[in-house]
């Protein structure tokens, strides 16, 4: 199970959201639960797309190295 947690400690925070929200509305707040998690997949997959469709365009796939402004040393 995700972050260590077994069914008896499942099974009391489901109680206590019973006892907290009452029993009409767990299921609206599992469905905006769901649709967050569903907006932030999207969102991600969109960030991913985007950088490795700059990755793509830049040609090799690695990172571009940042030249110096500077051929004479420092004093």
């Amino acid at each position: 199970m995700p972050f260590g947690l077994g069914w008896p400690e499942l099974v009391i925070i489901l109680v206590i959201v019973l006892v907290i929200f009452g029993a009409s509305r767990v299921p609206e707040i599992g469905r905006a639960l769901g649709k967050g998690i569903r907006e932030f997949r999207g969102s991600v997959s969109e960030v991913k797309e985007g950088v490795e469709g700059k990755a793509a365009e830049s040609g090799s796939g690695e990172p571009e190295k940042a030249e110096s402004t500077s051929d004479k040393p420092s004093a």
